[in-house]
């Protein structure tokens, strides 16, 4: 059987005798490969000043009067004589540019040339007509596909069964195979559209939204971190989200590429909107030392403008950076009119390594608002007693009053019976001790012992205490008369441990002798007593107002009980900031005053000396004595604390709102210019904002073309590309192989269409049916094409082994994430949570590290706890610079770029990693835990097994094979229980307590086996 068309792979069909040669489809494909790289578009390559690629120009006569090609006349045409030559000087291709053409290729171009070589105009580049749908039964597209398999004397083949299809289903829509209550549904439904139903079903749950938006953020280049350098942690996951969000909503293709393309330019943009536009934030950035602002700013936008160009048209125009593209017709002044969109971006070159870099926006959960609201109103509450309250309090300054106040002696304790509250304690030698006995202060004292250096410390987790004025610091120590120590000190910590007070040997080696981080006291206390030691703060360098962070009981050889630790301090009220209102505006000036609002704080560190309205004396006053004042804080204390506690509660609330990058633009756009050679510092022609000019012409708003401009124009009915390309990588979503195999590139370099008529309508009906996504979804997934068997008869696969022509079911394995959902979906361990932070799941050691540099934040792997072990793959951490080893493994991206299409490889060491892994195999325990749970019989089980991972029965040889290997596993663990403990042992989840563990070791065992069957790697 001959085959009629073109197809990719590797083989060139021939027109059948009697059908025209056509460009597009016979001779652009070998004059791209062979031709046009030094004939084609781009005039710095271009050889013997002639095109190709151009009927005018290939026509044209030379300065001899000989043309390339001249219609109906190969022997006449130029090309044909370097074609047929024998003389290395003459033939083309040249011998140094290694392609040569076979005999098929110059018997096509002969052909072509005698029937008038005939050129069009790249197909994709044509705006497409809807055309007539053909005669003959079932749906648009199965009709479209049927018509040439009927020239082909081929046809469809039959529908697959049921157990199939509703499994072919739920993983082109969730991403998971159906559950057995599914499938019974499905099969006991006897009306004529149970299908259909199904499908509708399926398209509703959300995680049809996840699965759709997996294959959109590889377009997106969506992940975690920022991609270079440090790879730091990014905040971007409100993005991926949204993505989520959107396709469960069913948002329209063309609301899906405006918002996302220039949400932020919208009239009055809604949060959701603005969140969209992170699709060009998803970029790689950096913050790496030496790197040059303008360099980045640069590649960003070329980043940017390749993406969108990629994403939407299906066009390689990152080609064109550093000279026009050699095949396509786009300039390199397309292109950077093209950068001109995104070369004004707001968000800077260099991320700083942030986990957000502006422009950011916070992310509101519904509700938000009413909960800022309700804050606002018992702020509102908390601030009007503090009103009411002022009425009433009593305050004389001190420095006003005659005569003046005597000078006090106050005692504040830090220690007594405890360290301060939340002070994280540590120790060295024994832990730390309390004892009832000998007590001098409250009911128990600190003891410490040790034969050389030992003490109890902290140094983090409490509250700063404040050095005071005069300050005199003091400890009670009892040094045991049975075991005297040797030297007894007492050590502050503020940036540092560099304060120290002494009494004894001094023996103790830390700090430097006669300086305050080692001031020798006094001698060692009396021993069997209790002893009142003191230190004035100078000293041991602790002067007023310093912060203490942390302190330390320490002694060397012996036994001291410590109590009753603090600072006094002299007190005069005249010039304590914190009884004299007069002494605090003297004490503030020149600095700033922390909790005192913008205006207060700006007045107070002017000082006193400048004048103040009366209203401005007012509110200083009633500051002072709300939040400082010593002698009328109480007087407020219920209010403050109520008004404290509410904007805590606030902040803590709005602490944990996540942001997410947005994209916007500069209030001033940069000015653009074609870069000569791609190089960030050579400006070379000025450009305004604009699309390739080889599609339709650009409708601007305004005097500049803007990011809207450019969504509407994608969107537009006459542009030929985007619906064709958005409606060809639905189809590679469900069928493996989109119309267009390279989906990534639908210009001249890319593969034809193999169904160019249904792309076309395709293209068309989703433009005419608003651009409705679960719509287009549904009409694949119920067509006769998509349900076809995926089996087939030998010569069928003989004759269309890459099942170009669709004679049969779709048929290929199952992506990473879809791996290792349906693992973890069938073993009872997939939470269905979504959204939020990504996860970390379980990882081998050492991924990482190596790739790591110090101060990054993703250097170590920190694996998630419980639930975060088993969410939906969708939600794994994405580090870009080491991506999931599980995710590469089976052909993930790292997501530095725009990936259109996944590889699909096929190597020993996936089946490794299905076979052993230790969520695979913990996956397989916990099926083989639902296997025992569901029956006491071995069939009931295995069946139960089968149903759950293949949605149908076994076979009656395989229920034997596996029968077997159980029996066979069971008198293994028999024999070796310890091994059966240790199978089952692996992972996180705990083993049900009443089951056996011989048994469900040989079960696990046999779910592993079912989970790694062809028929379960692969949606068939």
């Amino acid at each position: 059987m001959r085959l009629m068309g073109w197809y990719a792979f590797g083989v060139l069909a021939l027109p059948a005798l009697g059908q025209a040669v056509q460009f597009n489809r016979d001779i652009r494909p070998i004059l791209s490969e062979k031709c046009f790289a030094c004939h084609g578009f781009d005039p710095k390559t271009r050889e013997a000043d002639l095109r190709l690629d151009e009927q005018e120009e290939a026509y044209k006569p030379d300065k001899h009067g000989t043309a390339a090609i001249v219609p109906g006349k190969p022997d006449e045409s130029l090309i044909w004589d370097h074609i047929m030559s024998d003389d290395e000087d003459e033939i083309m291709p040249p011998p140094e540019s290694h392609k040569v053409l076979s005999d098929a290729e110059k018997n096509l171009i002969r052909r072509w040339i005698e029937e008038g070589a005939k050129y069009e105009k790249h197909w994709s580049f044509e705006t497409p007509v809807k055309p007539d749908v053909p005669v003959g039964p079932g749906s648009e597209i199965d009709r479209f596909v049927a018509a040439p398999l009927e020239k082909l004397g081929m046809r469809l083949s039959a529908e697959a069964d049921r157990p199939t299809l509703i499994r072919r289903v739920s993983f082109s829509l969730r991403g998971l195979p159906p559950t057995i209550e599914e499938v019974d549904a499905y099969l006991a439904d006897a009306a004529p559209d149970a299908y259909e139903r199904m499908v509708d079903r399926f398209l509703a749950t959300p995680q049809y939204g996840e699965e759709m938006a997996r294959h959109w953020l590889d377009v997106a280049r969506y992940a975690d971190t920022h991609g270079l350098h440090l790879d730091n942690e990014r905040q971007t996951w409100a993005y991926r989200d949204w993505v989520v969000g959107a396709f469960n909503q069913n948002l329209s293709y063309d609301q899906f590429t405006i918002q996302q393309i220039a949400g932020d330019l919208l009239p009055n943009p809604t949060q959701d909107q603005l969140v969209a536009t992170g699709f060009n934030r998803c970029n790689v950035t950096t913050s790496e030392g030496g790197s040059i602002n303008e360099e980045y700013v640069f590649r960003y936008a070329v980043d940017r403008a390749s993406t969108t160009a990629q994403a939407w048209l299906g066009l390689t125009a990152g080609c064109a950076v550093c000279h026009d593209h050699k095949y396509d017709p786009i300039t390199a002044k397309d292109f950077y009119s093209f950068y001109a969109f995104f070369h004004s971006n707001a968000d800077p070159a260099m991320d700083g390594n942030a986990l957000l870099t502006d422009p950011v926006i916070k992310v509101k959960p519904e509700g938000y608002d009413a909960k800022m609201a309700e804050f606002a109103a018992r702020e509102a509450a908390a601030a009007k007693s503090m009103e009411e309250k002022m009425a009433t309090v009593v305050y004389q300054d001190p420095a006003e009053v005659q005569p003046r106040p005597a000078v006090t002696t106050t005692e504040q304790l830090w220690f007594d019976d405890a360290f301060p509250a939340g002070a994280q304690v540590g120790a060295s030698g024994h832990g730390t001790t309390y004892v009832e006995t000998p007590v001098l202060s409250g009911t128990k004292s600190l003891k410490r012992s040790g034969g050389e250096m030992a003490q109890d410390y902290y140094q983090a987790g409490a509250q700063p205490l404040e050095v005071p004025q005069d300050p005199v610091f003091f400890v009670h120590v009892y040094v045991d008369a049975t075991d005297a120590a040797e030297e007894v000190m007492i050590q502050f910590h503020t940036d540092g441990w560099k304060h120290r007070a002494v009494w004894g040997a001094d023996v103790i080696e830390f700090g430097t002798k006669g300086t305050p981080e080692r001031f020798v006291a006094g001698p060692l206390p009396e021993v069997g007593k209790w002893v009142k030691l003191e230190v004035p703060g100078p000293s041991i360098g602790l002067m007023p107002g310093m912060k203490v962070l942390g302190f330390a009981f320490t002694v060397h050889g012996g036994t001291v009980y410590f109590d009753k630790m603090g600072v006094t301090s002299r007190v005069d009220p005249v010039s304590d900031p914190l009884q004299s209102l007069v002494a605090w505006r003297a004490a503030q000036a020149g600095k700033d005053t922390p909790g005192a609002p913008g205006d207060l704080n700006s007045w107070l560190k002017e000082g006193p000396e400048k004048p103040r309205k009366s209203e401005e004396l007012v509110r200083l006053r009633d500051f002072y004595l709300q939040q400082v004042c010593s002698t009328t804080l109480g007087h407020f204390e219920a209010s403050r604390a109520e008004l404290a506690a509410v904007v805590k509660e606030r902040t803590d609330y709005d602490g944990m709102i996540p942001s997410s990058f947005i994209f916007r633009d500069l209030p001033q756009p940069r000015e653009s210019f074609v870069m000569i050679r791609g190089e960030y510092n050579k400006p070379g022609e000025k450009v305004e904002p604009n699309t390739f000019a080889v599609l339709p012409p650009l409708e601007q708003a305004g005097e500049r073309g803007t990011r809207l401009d450019l969504a509407n124009w994608l969107v537009a009915r006459e542009n030929p590309l985007t619906a064709r390309v958005a409606v060809n990588r639905f189809w590679q979503q469900v069928f493996g192989t989109g119309l267009v195999a390279s989906s990534h590139d639908f210009g001249t370099q890319g593969a034809l269409p193999t169904h160019p008529e249904l792309l076309d309508w395709l293209a068309i009906w989703f433009q005419e049916n608003g651009w409705d996504v679960k719509k287009l979804m549904r009409m694949m997934l119920t067509s006769a094409t998509f349900r076809q068997r995926s089996e087939a008869e030998a010569k069928i696969w003989e004759a269309d082994p890459g099942n170009v022509h669709l004679a049969r079911g779709p048929r290929f394995r199952l992506a990473a994430e879809q791996l290792r959902d349906q693992a973890l979906f069938t073993g009872g361990l997939l939470r269905m949570d979504m959204g939020g932070k990504g996860v970390n799941p379980y990882q081998p050691p050492n991924i990482w590290e190596p790739v790591g540099f110090g101060g990054s934040n993703t250097r170590f792997y920190q694996q998630s706890e419980n639930e975060g072990l088993y969410r939906r793959t969708l939600y794994t951490f994405f580090k870009r610079t080491a991506p999931h080893p599980m995710m590469t493994n089976f052909d993930a991206p790292n997501r530095e770029q725009s990936c259109i299409k996944r590889d699909l490889s096929n190597t020993p060491l996936q089946a490794l990693q299905l076979m052993n892994d230790i969520q695979h195999y913990e996956a397989a325990r916990g099926l083989a835990q639902r296997m025992m749970m569901s029956s006491t019989e071995v069939a009931a089980r295995i069946t139960f097994a089968y149903r759950t991972v293949l949605s149908r029965p076994p076979a009656e040889e395989e229920m034997a094979v596996v029968m077997e290997l159980y029996q066979r596993q069971m008198r293994k663990y028999e024999a070796m229980p310890e091994e059966a403990k240790k199978a089952v042992t692996f992972g996180k989840t705990p083993v049900a307590a009443e089951l056996s563990e011989r048994e469900l070791a040989a079960w696990t065992l046999v779910a592993n086996l079912i989970l790694n069957l062809d028929e379960a790697v692969v949606r068939n």
